[in-house]
């Protein structure tokens, strides 16, 4: 590792963050010494799946599921386009109607569009101005058709929850299905499954200090859902190819240590969100903060500042050795505003502007003031040129 990353700060863990030493030494381990095919029923293979059985166990545990219920993937885009094509394919006699809300992450609003292509109706229910649904639009949308409702539980751009409990309790009383893409709350708020009432629920390791190329999918028992990746019929059928031990393993042991200290880690964030959020506001002018002010992810602030661009306060900060985001990392190549921001009523210049700052609980205050030092002298710097500033 070269200096220049070693006295990197790191704050954008929405995007990703780092693996765990402990975890990375559970990977190796099983690299090493655990290298067999699950499928087999040698030593190796038995020796392999006892770890992902192990694993499954983990995972179940710290949701209140039920070690069958959860099916491993390679991420939480997997996750996703299995519940929302597998669900839609398997219960498509009872109707071709989807709900979803307009906020939702790539990884299933496109999906949602290729179903439209494919003949589904798909309702796109709208957020207000923090980028909350209305459980009772969710309701209002509902049709004798309606095979399948998702909603993420936080959104990735701007941490608002949303009402999962709320539109799970209608869903329940209807009998449709419920999806919920928990990528951002896994291990970073309570994610039980019977309390949020959902019947099915993506995650991803790389997202709590495990690897990458490795999620999860959450199937209530009894759920009817087709495959989309055909091949040996591991995991049960519903998604074949040779398992990722050394991955689940990794997504196993950083759930447990996630888990292990939540209560202290969401307090720790949260009073630390708190003080970015109320310095930015103090130190510098024209700024908007987005998302619900309260009810949102623990380590998530995000801003407008009015005249300047996302992009470029982006690259003079990381010039000074902070990371930082001006959207979702897992559409680097768009230009447009957030979609997310725009729904949410916010103008596309104020859209383009935007910046997110995700920390973890490994930032210290003295990092964060740093940060706010030079994102300060990055505002008053792109303004002094800023042509739109200019037109004030």
């Amino acid at each position: 590792m070269s200096n220049k990353l070693q006295n990197y700060i790191y704050l954008d863990h929405a995007a990703t963050t780092p693996v765990l030493p402990e975890v990375a030494k559970v990977i190796n381990e099983c690299l090493v010494k655990y290298f067999g095919n699950a499928s087999e029923i040698h030593l190796p293979g038995r020796e392999a799946k006892k770890i992902i059985e192990k694993s499954r166990h983990m995972i179940a545990s710290i949701m209140g599921a039920s070690d069958g219920e959860i099916i491993f993937t390679g991420s939480g885009t997997e996750s996703n386009n299995l519940a929302i094509f597998g669900t839609a394919e398997a219960n498509i006699k009872k109707g071709n109607h989807i709900i979803t809300s307009e906020i939702e992450h790539p990884a299933a609003a496109i999906p949602f569009k290729m179903l439209a292509k494919r003949g589904f109706k798909v309702t796109f229910v709208p957020v207000d101005r923090f980028g909350m649904v209305d459980a009772s639009d969710i309701k209002k949308a509902l049709s004798k058709k309606t095979i399948l409702v998702s909603v993420m539980h936080a959104n990735n751009i701007v941490g608002t929850v949303q009402p999962i409990e709320e539109i799970g309790a209608i869903l329940k009383q209807e009998g449709i299905l419920f999806h919920t893409d928990a990528v951002q709350t896994f291990c970073n708020l309570k994610t039980g499954v019977n309390r949020l009432g959902v019947d099915m629920l993506s995650l991803s390791a790389h997202k709590i200090y495990g690897p990458k190329g490795v999620g999860a999918l959450y199937i209530r028992k009894g759920t009817k859902i087709m495959p989309y990746i055909y091949g040996g019929g591991q995991e049960k059928g519903r998604r074949s190819g040779t398992e990722n031990t050394a991955g689940i393993a990794g997504l196993a042991k950083a759930a447990q240590i996630a888990a292990a200290g939540l209560e202290d880690k969401i307090k720790y964030l949260t009073d630390m969100r708190e003080y970015i959020k109320n310095s930015v506001l103090a130190r510098i002018d024209d700024v908007l903060f987005n998302g619900h002010p309260e009810k949102r992810l623990p380590g998530n602030c995000n801003f407008s500042f009015r005249f300047i661009e996302g992009e470029a306060m982006v690259l003079r900060l990381d010039a000074a050795g902070v990371a930082v985001s001006s959207g979702s990392a897992c559409s680097t190549s768009s230009t447009k505003p957030s979609h997310t921001l725009v729904s949410m009523g916010l103008t596309k210049e104020d859209a383009a502007g935007s910046l997110r700052i995700t920390h973890g609980f490994e930032n210290t205050y003295s990092q964060v003031d740093y940060f706010l030092e030079n994102l300060e002298k990055t505002v008053t710097d792109l303004r002094k040129i800023s042509p739109l500033k200019k037109g004030q």
